[in-house]
C-alpha cells in the first residue's frame, strides 16, 4: 500500500514556495524530494510530476485555500489564537479582500481540478486524493512538545539560523521515532546557510517537510490524534468555511 504526502509551503504572494514529497513504503515514510519553486505553474508541474494522475496522495498546503468571508478573519484563524496564542503560534487573518486571497484560493481550486478533494474529515489510512490546510508553527509546537514557536522567520540572521538548526535537529531526532516514522534520505540534513536569501530558501524547504509530515499524520491517525480548527466537526461546513489540521501533542 503506497501513499504519497506532498507539503506545500505556499508563497502567499509572489514569493517562492517550499515543496516536499514523502511516500509511505513498507511501514515508514521516505523522503523523496525537497524543492523550491516560484511560479504557480512550476509548482503545479512539480506536483504533476511527483504524483501521477492515478496515484493516491494527500497535499498539505500552508495557506488559506478556502476563504468565504469578505472581511475580518475566518473562525479557523481565530481558533489558532485561542488554542496556540500562548505559544505565539496564532496565524494571520484571511479574507477575500486581502491581496493574497485570489492566489491561495485558486491554488486550492487547481488541486481540486486534479482530483484532490478537501478532507476536513478522513478515514484513517484510506487511499485517495486529498488536500488539507495546515499551519507549521503550531504543528511544530505540538510534534516536538515545545513551550513556544521556533522563531526562525523574524529577527537577526544569526538568531534565525540557530532556530532553524533547532528545527532541523528536532526533525532528525524525533520524527524517525514518531508514528508514522520518517526515514530521511542521504541529502538530509540540509546545510543551514549564513546569508539571508539562502536561509529563507532552507526555511521554506523545512516548512514544506513539516507540512508533508502533517499530511501523513492526518492520513495515518485521522481525528484520533489531530485537532481540526473550524466551525463543525462533521466536515460539511468546513469544506466551504475553511479549516486547519494540527497534530495533537505526541510526547509526554
Amino acid at each position: 500500500m503506497n501513499m504519497k504526502f506532498i507539503g506545500i509551503d505556499l508563497g502567499w504572494r509572489s514569493q517562492p514556495s517550499g515543496l516536499c514529497s514523502l511516500e509511505w513504503i513498507d511501514g515508514q515514510l521516505q523522503l523523496l524530494d525537497l524543492d523550491r519553486k516560484e511560479a504557480i505553474a512550476d509548482i503545479l508541474t512539480w506536483i504533476d510530476q511527483s504524483v501521477k494522475p492515478d496515484e493516491p496522495a494527500i497535499i498539505a498546503v500552508d495557506a488559506p485555500t478556502l476563504i468565504p468571508n469578505a472581511s475580518g478573519s475566518r473562525l479557523a484563524d481565530k481558533l489558532t489564537h485561542k488554542h496556540f496564542g500562548k505559544y505565539h503560534a496564532g496565524c494571520y487573518p484571511a479574507n477575500k479582500n486581502l491581496p493574497f486571497a485570489d492566489r491561495t484560493v485558486n491554488f486550492g481550486l487547481e488541486l481540486e481540478s486534479r482530483g484532490f478533494a478537501h478532507a476536513p474529515t478522513i478515514e484513517p489510512q484510506k487511499l485517495g486524493r486529498y488536500q488539507i490546510e495546515v499551519f507549521p508553527h503550531p504543528a511544530i509546537v505540538n510534534l516536538f512538545n515545545l513551550g513556544r514557536i521556533l522563531k526562525y522567520k523574524k529577527g537577526r540572521i544569526n538568531e534565525r539560523r540557530l532556530e532553524l538548526i533547532k528545527l532541523q535537529n528536532y526533525i532528525i531526532d524525533i520524527l524517525p521515532i514518531c508514528e508514522p516514522p520518517l526515514r530521511l534520505c542521504g541529502s538530509f540534513p540540509l546545510e543551514i546557510p549564513t546569508t539571508g536569501a539562502a536561509l529563507k530558501a532552507t526555511e521554506d524547504k523545512l516548512d514544506s517537510l513539516i507540512c508533508a509530515y502533517v499530511a501523513a499524520y492526518w492520513w495515518y491517525w485521522g481525528e484520533q490524534r489531530n485537532l481540526i480548527l473550524g466551525d463543525v466537526s462533521d466536515g460539511l461546513r468546513l469544506r466551504t468555511t475553511g479549516y486547519i489540521i494540527i497534530p495533537h501533542r505526541v510526547l509526554a
